[in-house]
């Protein structure tokens, strides 16, 4: 350093320079203090954004894994109360419904008009329902539906459909819970026997009954007349 020169002592300069330099060790080691917090007061500011964004992310992959969960569980067991209309819709759909038992099924016979001319041919109608509250399925075919005239006291026979007639091939119908399967028959308006055996002859004028029966299932006798 260069020695002071002045009118003063000598000491008097060194003591000056030395508080200089003092005044200028606090200043730098003020400005390194206040540069210091600054910079670590920007970092505790950003940590606890850092860390909400952290949070939020976490949250929504837990979010996010929750959802996946939920959609690949598998469905919950049918209620074994399911509706009986929705089990209809599903035998049906499945096309195997079970087979329709007898009591499970009505029949009707109808008769085209009262009273026939001799020599006409009277007309019958067949009507098999599914009175069940459940779907199935049955073999209807002319061959299983037997059709008889008698006499109003149901003690004498005069015709059958299926003395001379085998019917025709099978007809397998899925019935839903009230639904019908109707035919129609023609009556020739003569007697017939068991195996078509002996002669057919004309049915006399009079009043008569006629009535089907399906499996074990009868249906109410209905009159007409022929005159």
């Amino acid at each position: 350093m260069l020695e002071p020169n002045g009118p003063l002592p000598p000491e008097i300069y060194w003591r000056r320079r030395l508080l200089a330099i003092a005044a200028l060790v606090l200043a730098l080691a003020l400005a390194i203090w206040l540069a210091f917090t600054v910079v670590r007061g920007g970092t505790g500011k950003k940590a606890p954004r850092a860390a909400a964004a952290s949070s939020l992310t976490a949250a929504k992959a837990t979010g996010t894994s929750t959802t996946a969960a939920a959609a690949a569980a598998p469905a919950a067991t049918a209620d074994p109360g399911t509706s009986k209309a929705a089990a209809t819709t599903n035998a049906l759909a499945s096309g195997s419904p079970a087979s329709c038992a007898d009591q499970s099924l009505a029949v009707k016979l109808t008769v085209g008009h009262p009273t026939y001319k001799p020599g006409e041919q009277p007309v019958f109608g067949i009507v098999i329902t599914n009175i069940s509250t459940a779907a199935c399925q049955r073999d209807v075919g002319s061959g299983l539906q037997q059709i008889s005239v008698q006499s109003l006291d149901g003690q004498r026979r005069l015709w059958s459909n299926t003395d001379c007639d085998t019917g025709g091939p099978a007809d397998v119908r899925a019935l839903s819970a009230g639904q019908q399967a109707a035919f129609t028959l023609t009556w020739s308006g003569t007697t017939s026997q068991p195996n078509c055996a002996g002669q057919r002859v004309p049915v006399p004028p009079g009043a008569y009954a006629v009535v089907a029966q399906f499996g074990s299932i009868r249906s109410t006798p209905e009159t007409f007349n022929i005159a």
